[in-house]
């Protein structure tokens, strides 16, 4: 037929790239929403140093972090449906979560790290996926 463009398959690499990218954003929602009820409910369980620059108020970091939390969960559903404003949402939220991290670094450094580490692998995946992969794939 004249006019259609022949389909090419996707790759499995750029599909695995986006579920990956997806699943880890609901998994790091998740963690914020952890961490942020923890400190809501207790406003004693993270202690921060006395020699850290920036210092916030547990409490106020346990709602930014489950607000955080249960957005970037979301946007993650949103990723696995292979819709580029949810992959752009993605990055944007990635790089907040990122940022907030390090900032709540002297609360919970462990977990900080980890979840800095998440968003970087989440960052990258997104971006390895690309446009013309996303139009070949049946929505």
């Amino acid at each position: 037929m004249a006019g259609t463009a022949e389909r090419k398959p996707v790759s499995g690499w750029a599909v695995g790239f986006v579920l990956f990218a997806g699943i880890m954003m609901i998994m790091a929602g998740v963690f914020h929403a952890i961490a942020g009820f923890a400190a809501i409910l207790e406003d004693e369980f993270y202690v921060v140093n006395r020699n850290y620059a920036y210092e916030v108020d547990a409490t106020a970091w346990g709602w930014i972090h489950l607000i955080l939390g249960i957005v970037v969960a979301a946007a993650g559903c949103a990723v696995i449906s292979g819709r580029l404003w949810a992959r752009i949402i993605g990055i944007a939220l990635a790089v907040a979560s990122g940022i907030a991290n390090f900032f709540f670094i002297p609360y919970y450094p462990f977990w900080s790290l980890l979840l800095i580490a998440l968003d970087v692998f989440v960052i990258w995946a997104l971006c390895v996926y690309g446009r013309e992969d996303a139009r070949r794939v049946p929505q």
